[in-house]
């Protein structure tokens, strides 16, 4: 197959160039614009019991968790002084009536609409609280607060009052807007950087733009597919990042992997058969390593969370497409170009050396032959650091980003800050508990409070708010007026507004307000608290901030085992299907997870315990994004799995030509050493521009995926590997005799024998009729096969 595809584009070059030309055209027309399309929401489970709360509440009480905070500060005196109380009174009539994109606020409550020293004033009394419900928590919400933010921010010094805005809108609205602004500024860093390590490692102008149109047409298409998979289900904006990361990485490592593999057959054939050659083994280890990374990040598709199952789709698009257009597209610019690729050269380039030829003096080749010397001790020294370096992964716990993934002096963060420090409790962290099927109206009022008491008597409720009245919590205070916890502080006689707030027909619903921060362990705990409690009131599901955190995390966990199951099934499977062993696919897997663990280890030790923080600038918070380390561990794995497939499928090569365990393993990493570094060095620049943002998770994205990249690449591969393939010998292309037979009837061994030549016009037909040869098709003393007859075209 690749030996025709080699041949197609060598006599259609201008044919699939300009059917590449019209593609990256198409695509760019149409998914161009898909950035506007996506959504910024799709963190929550659809099947979640706090998502349905979510919904039961819009559809069924015209209320939820609220999503717009203003904070009122009065200029003179206390929010009880009258002016103060008439500017507040106004302001939340005024905010009641805001409409955008179609849909208001279905719920607005102050500090003045309800009895004087409650909750929503400050301790000191002089601010207080105007809480509102945008009806939308995604994409509409972010539009909406962001243009609030601009118009609600008020320091009028003719007014009694000042005004800020913060809230889960302003909040996700800065994010989103400091995100773009520091991806732009990301790009601006890295692709200069990009561009001159190109001109570096291509050593020519020519061959250093390559990559970058290869990246193009990849990153554009998978554009288009986002903007189709967008008309069937969400897809997350933020999945446009790693399109655009993964597909510039990929695509400088195919390139980079594939010209160098044609320059060094170029020594010894006419630019057509060296293609030809080429295509067919760096462009088969190019599928093979394309499908191996699809495989990583399809694992994402089993999360029930739209915002990972995006990045499945671009990371399946991206991947997908920079193989194919690697092997088809490339292959066509070589041919167009021929030994032209080294025009305009930066600086001289040093000789490929030739096949055969001694390359003992290379730098990998004599890490290589050190590190075989001394397996036992390097292997042993190696583990133990990346054990020492994984062992805070033991302690990682997840959480849910707040206001404080933005940086000190962003106003969102500021308002919460100034919340967390001077109200006693969290209002906006609200737990909210539905119950729709209350059963026997006569005894309803009866079942509320005693529910609502219960419900009260939780560790770190401040009240709870119910039809029935408001109910003092076990912190023992309500509004700084101490109180018996469970007790009935102000019945619904004496606020009518929450009668009609909590209760419908068949139906009612409870808010259980915090005192602590609802996105911690304290608030897990207080979200399964709340479910522990028994009710009177038939079925009752808990929603509200903690609640999403212990479902999300719940279903983060529950899927977890089924996408590393995925990711290993698939793994061994196409690394066998390309070496024909097993304790190659073993080794690959248990040497990813090592250098995993100690990525992970790193970033439990900097970003969840602060470590370097004020170095770095962010404000640590005990626990890292729950998605995170999904997106990293898939991202990372199946970039490692790439430069696996790179270096083994070298080594075999020069194993299956002949060459002992130990000089294969010596010739191969020489002859990609240089390569996976380069490409390792370059997607690191990319990903480490991502640290550069101002939101502490992006931070964390990119610098625990360098450090997986340079680790993998630098210390696994540089190490490792020759260290675990010294020490297994011959076995490590071992398998048993059936599943040796199974590869030899259907593995993929497309090996092309350096010692024939194959012409343009026969190269299609003789390339079919080689294949691997065997090593127990060897002589044991001089390497030549002993059965040109064995040799298995595939």
């Amino acid at each position: 197959m690749l030996a025709r595809i080699a041949q197609f584009c060598i006599r259609r070059k201008r044919l699939v160039l300009v059917v590449a030309g019209l593609a990256f055209l198409v695509s760019g027309a149409v998914g161009g614009g898909v950035a506007n399309r996506l959504s910024t929401g799709g963190f929550d489970d659809p099947g979640a019991e706090s998502t349905k709360v979510q919904g039961i509440l819009g559809d069924r009480f015209g209320a939820g968790t609220p999503n717009i905070l203003l904070l009122v500060t009065a200029r003179r005196g206390n929010v009880d002084a009258p002016d103060v109380a008439a500017a507040g009174k106004a302001l939340a009539t005024e905010i009641g009536k805001e409409r955008s994109q179609g849909l208001g606020m279905t719920e607005v409550i102050s500090y003045w609409d309800l009895p004087k020293g409650n909750p929503l004033a400050s301790t000191n009394g002089k601010q207080a609280l105007v809480l509102a419900r945008y009806a939308d928590e995604d994409d509409k919400l972010v539009t909406f607060a962001d243009d609030l933010a601009t118009r609600y921010d008020r320091h009028d010094a003719a007014s009694p009052i000042t005004v800020r805005v913060g809230g889960k809108g302003p909040v996700f609205a800065e994010v989103n807007k400091t995100i773009e602004k520091d991806l732009l500024r990301a790009e601006l860093i890295a692709g200069p950087i990009t561009l001159v390590l190109l001109l570096i490692i291509f050593r020519g102008v020519v061959a250093a733009f390559v990559p970058l149109a290869i990246g193009a047409l990849a990153v554009v298409g998978a554009f288009l597919v986002l903007f189709v998979v967008n008309e069937f289900t969400e897809v997350s904006v933020f999945a446009l990042n790693l399109t655009t990361a993964m597909g510039l990485g990929l695509a400088i490592d195919y390139s980079l992997f594939i010209v160098s593999r044609y320059r060094e057959e170029l020594v010894q054939h006419e630019p057509d058969v060296a293609l030809s050659r080429t295509v067919m083994t760096a462009g088969r280890t190019v599928l093979f390593s394309a499908l191996t990374v699809a495989a990583s990040l399809s694992a994402l598709l089993v999360f029930d969370i739209a915002f990972l199952r995006s990045f499945a789709y671009a990371g399946l698009a991206v991947a997908a497409l920079a193989g194919v257009y690697a092997v088809v597209v490339l292959p066509a610019i070589l041919a167009a170009l021929g030994t032209r690729i080294d025009a305009l050269p930066v600086r001289r380039r040093r000789p490929v050396p030739e096949a055969g030829s001694d390359i003992s003096g290379g730098f990998w080749h004599r890490m290589a032959t050190t590190v075989m010397h001394r397996p036992v001790r390097i292997t042993v020294a190696v583990i133990a650091v990346l054990l020492v370096l994984g062992a805070p992964t033991t302690g990682m716990k997840l959480g849910f980003p707040d206001d404080r993934v933005l940086p000190a002096g962003k106003e969102a963060r500021d308002v919460q800050d100034v919340v967390r420090r001077n109200f006693s409790s969290e209002e906006a962290g609200a737990a909210a508990i539905v119950a729709t099927d209350v059963p026997g109206e006569a005894a309803r009022a009866e079942d509320v409070d005693a529910y609502a008491s219960r419900l009260a008597k939780v560790d770190g409720v401040t009240r709870v708010d119910a039809e029935t009245g408001i109910y003092c919590g076990s912190a023992g205070s309500v509004g700084g007026v101490a109180c018996k916890p469970g007790r009935l502080v102000v019945p619904a006689s004496a606020s009518p507004s929450l009668t009609t707030r909590f209760s419908q027909p068949n139906a009612t619903y409870l808010s259980v307000v915090p005192d602590l921060e609802p996105l911690s362990d304290a608030g897990e705990q207080f979200a399964r608290d709340l479910r522990a409690v028994p009710s009177p009131l038939g079925k009752v599901q808990v929603g509200g901030q903690s609640a999403q955190l212990v479902d999300a995390k719940a279903s983060i966990f529950g899927d977890a085992p089924l996408a590393l199951a995925i990711i290993a099934v698939i793994t061994f499977v196409l690394l066998f299907a390309m070496f024909g062993s097993i304790v190659v696919p073993i080794k690959a897997l248990v040497l990813n997870l090592l250098s995993l663990s100690a990525t992970f280890g790193a970033m439990v030790w900097i970003f969840q315990e602060g470590h370097g923080a004020g170095l770095l600038g962010f404000t640590p918070t005990g626990s890292l994004a729950a998605t995170v380390p999904v997106l990293m561990f898939c991202i990372a794995f199946g970039l490692s799995m790439d430069y696996e497939v790179f270096l083994l499928s070298r080594i075999k090569e020069e194993h299956d030509r002949g060459n002992d365990n130990m000089h294969s393993v010596a010739l191969g990493l020489e002859r990609t050493g240089r390569i996976v570094t380069a490409a390792a060095l370059l997607i690191s620049v990319v990903f480490l521009s991502f640290a550069t943002s101002q939101v502490s998770f992006i931070k964390l994205f990119g610098i625990g995926l360098t450090l997986a990249v340079l680790l993998d690449a630098f210390v696994i591969r540089g190490t490792l590997v020759p260290a675990f393939m010294r020490l297994a010998g011959e076995a490590n292309w071992w398998a048993p005799g059936p599943l040796r037979r199974l590869h030899d009837r259907y593995g993929i061994s497309e090996h092309v024998h350096l010692d024939d030549e194959p012409s343009p016009a026969e190269g299609a037909d003789r390339v079919g009729a080689t294949g691997a040869v065997h090593p127990r098709d060897r002589a044991s003393g001089d390497g030549e096969s002993v059965d040109d007859g064995a040799k298995v075209g595939r």
